[in-house]
């Protein structure tokens, strides 16, 4: 018999707007280098994605923007909410990420924050192209309309 896979009990924390705002062009699985109060705020699920981005500096990429509360039961040397946050990736990865970050348009975009079988905390990251507005009001309606169709096919 086949071993059911165990499924993670701590929240995923997700970037609703990027899908939204962004066109994804690629997704990269990234590790993040955490303080321990951070990792025990994530388990808890306060943390928050919506104004993050990521940035390469010196051959080294950084979140920046990433909220992450700080845990509640921790000592008077807590971590700073704000801080950049390392982002741990191959070097080939990088230098591909740059490359195409330095063409105009591209971004860095963190879609999710999850915990792996091992519990640690990985990044969701999204190469991704910013929508315009008139595209934003496209794949609302399209959504509308595959929407009705489900709901009518279901007659």
């Amino acid at each position: 018999m086949a071993k059911e896979e165990k499924k993670s009990s701590w929240p995923r924390i997700k970037n609703k707007k990027a899908f939204h705002d962004y066109e994804i062009l690629d997704k990269i699985e990234a590790g993040l280098e955490l303080k321990g109060s951070e990792v025990k705020s994530l388990r808890t699920g306060s943390a928050d994605l919506n104004a993050a981005y990521g940035r390469i500096y010196n051959n080294e990429c950084f979140l920046i923007g990433c909220k992450i509360e700080p845990y509640k039961e921790a000592t008077y040397n807590n971590h700073d909410p704000e801080r950049k946050r390392k982002l741990l990736l191959h070097k080939a990865q990088i230098k591909r990420l740059h490359t195409k970050l330095e063409q105009k348009g591209y971004s860095l975009i963190p879609l999710a924050i999850y915990f792996n079988k091992r519990g640690t905390a990985k990044l969701e990251l999204a190469l991704a192209r910013g929508k315009k507005k008139h595209d934003k009001r496209a794949a609302i309606k399209e959504k509308d309309l595959k929407r009705d169709m489900q709901r009518y096919s279901k007659y």
